[in-house]
């Protein structure tokens, strides 16, 4: 890494989420010093890459620090001798996750953007596409980490770890998110919190829940079934989990579990939100679309509150948190996507897992678990197993 400051590559600069990524290096600046961020994306996509360009430039000012902005096309230049590669794209934009929502709901099966018949058709479209980008890397920024944000995030980090020399880690906002849910019922700080994560992107439990060093997970449990108004996910929809089945699954899962454990109910919510306001995809058009008429304003220089609604809230913290442990040697413990190697019983080496790691300036090193704790919950009528 360059003593004169640190180069970031985004692909899918021109992302709705840019500004949450430029916040987070902002807050960051003094001890992360970024000194070039260059937002790729195609052709195409160059109206949405300017204007967040434009915002990321009134951001850096207002801030006051000595960070330039890039703009390319060329990913061949944003790459070069780049320290770290984050990745946000989104294959076929997001007419082709309208398509991954509502083909399978024609056959009776939920359309999801990471699971399911949906998640498995975006990889097939992205897998080729990061790996592209991890050859490139390894031509032109072969020590570089690749931070990768773009889902189907698990699968698409497995890809790259398995199949190219970059180091590579996968991040979600999913756990982040957890930790932040269970400080509000908690009423302390999230670094008051400890979540012990078990499983892979999206699916993953924590099957231990501390506040300041104390196993709460029995009464975070208890906080779940009474609190029936709160989702910790903004694009999922409001189906709750049966209290005794939280119960009996002794671990809170996240809230993508729901379209394994609830498949009828979530089925039937998405069929019906498909046919009145519009299936996922549609509405988060919708929301880009006033998110770009707010970015457009020369007057706005921060991240709008308006960007929760779109459903990456806390991304700043993960992908920036993350660049800051392993540029400043932190080890800490973040929540991150690796390689099992043996940290999972129940899964194979070469799998991608989400779990509580230690991170340095050599990566990510997760916990040991052994084989996960499930305590084989009854089948009850609301919340059906697979």
């Amino acid at each position: 890494m360059t003593n004169k400051g640190l180069k970031i590559a985004t692909i899918g600069g021109g992302s709705s989420y840019t500004p949450e990524l430029i916040e987070g290096f902002i807050n960051r600046y003094q001890n992360l010093p970024v000194k070039d961020i260059y937002l790729v994306d195609i052709a195409a996509g160059m109206e949405k890459l300017q204007t967040v360009t434009a915002l990321a430039k009134r951001m850096v000012e207002r801030a006051g620090i000595d960070l330039q902005i890039h703009a390319t096309t060329d990913r061949a230049e944003a790459l070069k001798d780049a320290d770290f590669v984050t990745t946000q794209f989104r294959i076929g934009l997001l007419d082709a996750r309208i398509r991954d929502e509502r083909i399978p709901l024609r056959y009776g099966r939920i359309g999801q953007e990471t699971t399911g018949a949906g998640g498995f058709a975006k990889a097939l479209r992205s897998v080729p596409v990061i790996l592209d980008i991890c050859h490139d890397m390894e031509k032109l920024c072969p020590d570089a980490w690749l931070i990768n944000f773009a889902n189907p995030s698990g699968i698409l980090t497995e890809a790259a770890l398995n199949h190219s020399f970059i180091k590579t880690i996968g991040l979600c906002n999913c756990p982040i998110n957890m930790v932040s849910d269970m400080a509000e019922k908690f009423d302390c700080e999230a670094d008051d919190v400890f979540c012990d994560f078990v499983g892979i992107n999206h699916l993953v439990w924590a099957k231990r829940v501390l506040v300041k060093g104390k196993d709460v997970t029995a009464e975070a449990i208890e906080k779940l079934c009474s609190d029936s108004a709160k989702e910790v996910m903004a694009n999922i929809p409001e189906i709750h989990y049966d209290p005794a089945f939280l119960r009996s699954l002794g671990m809170v899962p996240v809230s993508y579990l729901k379209y394994y454990y609830m498949q009828p109910e979530m089925l039937a919510e998405c069929t019906r939100a498909a046919e009145s306001e519009g299936c996922r995809a549609e509405v988060i058009k919708q929301v880009e679309k006033d998110l770009f008429a707010l970015y457009q304003s020369p007057s706005l220089d921060v991240k709008p509150p308006q960007l929760a609604k779109r459903g990456g809230a806390r991304y700043s913290d993960a992908a920036c948190s993350l660049i800051d442990s392993i540029y400043n040697n932190k080890k800490d413990i973040q929540t991150v996507n690796v390689l099992n190697n043996g940290t999972n019983a129940d899964l194979p080496d070469n799998a991608s897992i989400e779990r509580n790691c230690v991170i340095d300036r050599d990566g990510a090193h997760p916990l040991h678990i052994g084989r996960t704790p499930f305590k084989n919950p009854r089948p009850i009528t609301k919340c059906q197993g697979l």
